[in-house]
């Protein structure tokens, strides 16, 4: 028999600050957490608006001597997983270590590889010992196995900016079939060095101003930097325990479009809404709410509003989306763990989160996308987009445990 998999505990940083609280209030009060990019102010980036993680120290969280082996990305990994499991309460207590594991979406270790540059072409030095193991894309879930003694299937899911959502859907489908008891997953990024940023801007899609998606004068992305983490859960075993269930995963579906690097495709997008309904054995007419991929770009938001409309039809009219990326920034390989925390705002507190900066309607993309202020609203089915670079497409739905 398959098993119904419920999540049990939640943790989140970003710009809008460190720990679920505090996202939920933002979202709650519509506060954009993008600002200006000041340690690249000395630099020849154009770039000046981010999505930073705001007064953030890394020795107020963590050892000297660990610091040596996290990469900014896996900090902020390893504090979203710790507040995960805090909430969940003793979820790891009394559950055979190979029993639990850890399927955290893959981030490339961008402030060491810059500083490992640094060293070489600037100060003709060594890079530092420990570059390889911080640097690597399955840093993240090493360490948090390490950090907790997680001893079952450990892995990062590499697809851009959809390996959080990978991540997350892989932990479901391995619960369900009785894999594992506990997961803990999610995703994590920091890309705010020179050489990404630059990076990004030879792409041509980063704003000059600020995220507006949805809006007609949207002029592009924001970056941002942060982590979500969940502690996924067999739903017997989290009744048992007494924990406290968030919310239920109920499907995820996935998909390729097989066709560019970098232009989304409608069809491809929607084949994964629909795998992800599929998959929960639900109506398009079920959806109340969605959490939208919404990166701020004319063409993202024109193709995932026509994916929408292709599977939820008429329906769409009824439906709000919005996009939370106006608030933290396209936090990359994280955007998708943390517009699941935006859902989970309207799961379990009634208030969906709102698309900030929004000015003008745009008539390709003619959704609710709950401009500029949260909305009270009790929805039962949630869906949470995440479309990646390479065509690389995962949708999770979730529902109210009431």
């Amino acid at each position: 028999m398959t098993r119904r998999v419920v999540i049990t505990g939640l943790g989140a940083v970003s710009a809008l600050g460190l720990g679920v609280q505090g996202h939920f209030t933002a979202f709650r009060q519509g506060r954009v957490g993008l600002a200006p990019l000041t340690h690249l102010a000395a630099d020849p980036a154009k770039a000046r608006l981010a999505g930073t993680v705001p007064g953030y120290a890394p020795e107020a969280h963590f050892e000297g001597r660990q610091l040596g082996m996290l990469d900014r990305a896996t900090q902020f990994a390893l504090i979203a997983a710790r507040e995960a499991l805090a909430e969940a309460g003793p979820a790891l207590d009394g559950l055979p270590p190979e029993r639990a594991g850890v399927i955290f979406g893959a981030a490339v270790g961008c402030e060491t590889l810059e500083e490992g540059y640094r060293r070489i072409f600037v100060d003709g030095a060594r890079p530092h010992p420990f570059t390889v193991p911080r640097v690597m894309p399955s840093s993240a879930a090493s360490q948090i196995s390490m950090v907790h003694r997680i001893l079952g299937p450990s892995f990062a899911p590499a697809s851009a900016c959809a390996s959080a959502s990978h991540a997350i859907g892989l932990a479901f489908h391995m619960l369900r079939a009785g894999l594992m008891d506990v997961a803990v997953t999610g995703g994590c990024e920091a890309p705010l060095t020179l050489g990404m940023v630059k990076s990004w801007e030879a792409l041509r899609v980063l704003s000059p101003d600020t995220c507006r998606p949805f809006s007609r004068d949207r002029s592009g992305l924001v970056l941002g930097e942060g982590a979500a983490a969940f502690v996924l859960e067999d739903m017997d075993r989290a009744r048992a325990r007494g924990a406290p269930i968030l919310a239920e995963v109920v499907g995820f579906g996935m998909s390729a479009d097989g066709a560019d690097l970098t232009a989304p495709n409608a069809e491809s997008a929607a084949r994964a809404i629909s795998a992800a309904l599929a998959d929960a054995e639900l109506p398009p007419d079920a959806v109340d709410y969605v959490n939208a991929h919404g990166t701020g770009t004319v063409l993202n938001d024109r193709t995932e509003t026509a994916a929408l409309r292709a599977v939820l039809g008429d329906h769409l009219k009824d439906v709000p989306v919005s996009s939370t990326k106006s608030m933290t920034g396209h936090c990359l390989g994280a955007s998708g763990a943390l517009g699941l925390v935006g859902c989970f705002l309207a799961l379990g507190h009634g208030v969906l989160p709102p698309t900030m900066n929004f000015r003008e309607a745009d008539p390709e993309c003619d959704l609710d996308c709950v401009p500029n202020a949260a909305r009270a609203a009790s929805p039962e089915v949630v869906l949470s987009n995440a479309f990646a670079f390479g065509g690389l497409n995962a949708v999770l739905a979730l529902k109210a445990v009431r």
